[in-house]
Formats: C-alpha cells, structure tokens, sequence
C-alpha cells in the first residue's frame, strides 16, 4: 500500500502557496482551481476546493471552520535540519525544531485550514 492525502480547503491558491513555499512541494501535471496533485519525495498531497463537496457530504464544514481536528499529518524528512531552515526562511509560524524523547526531532505547523503537521526525521539521532 501506499498513501496518498487529499485536502479539501477553503482556499486552493492558499494552500498551493503554503505546501510549495512553506514544505518544498511540487505541483504534479497542472494545477487547478479544484484540484492539483503535489509532491514531494514520497509524500503525496493533493489539494481540492471543498466547494467541490455536496452539501451532505461528511467531509464538507462550514466556511471558517477548522479542518483536520483529530488528524496529525506527518512528513518524514531525509533532512529535517534543511526543512525546518526553509520552513523558518518562509515566515510561517512554526514550532522550534526539537529533539523527542523516542529519539527524532521534529517541528510542527498548522496550514492555512487548520491542518497538524508535524515534520519529522527519519531515523533516530540519538
């Protein structure tokens, strides 16, 4: 299996910016107003207008409203040094990079939707 995230948000434009700039994603094939597929190393992410969700559709939340309670998005970085600088360099809120008690360090932002990220290294520093 492999796993690929799909986000419904408020704002595509928003969003686009925030993984391009902000986490070094690329757009996959064209972008678009409702949905673009973006990449970066393995991790998949693509970004659709939740005005795209009929109006009973689970997923589908009020304009203002904060999406992704309960989930945790995790980024496995191959340098989470070089991630967390360009992420920093971006002037996006984020946590200071530290190091976990299970050994990997990690920093954490939340994009323009209200989505948890957490971006991590890949192996133990300890």
């Amino acid at each position: 299996m492999q796993l690929s995230l799909e986000l419904f948000v408020e704002s595509p434009e928003k969003s686009l910016e925030f993984y391009r700039r902000v986490l070094g994603f690329e757009v996959q094939g064209s972008a678009g107003t409702e949905y673009t597929m973006l990449k970066n190393g393995d991790a998949v992410v693509a970004i659709n207008s939740r005005s795209v969700l009929s109006t009973d559709h689970p997923l589908r939340i009020a304009s203002g409203q904060r999406a992704g309670l309960g989930v945790e998005i995790v980024l496995k970085a191959g340098n989470v040094e070089d991630a967390y600088r360009a992420a920093k360099e971006s002037g996006w809120p984020v946590s200071d990079l530290a190091l976990q008690p299970w050994g990997l360090r990690d920093f954490r932002l939340v994009d323009p939707d209200g989505y948890y990220v957490r971006v991590t290294s890949r192996k133990n520093e300890n």
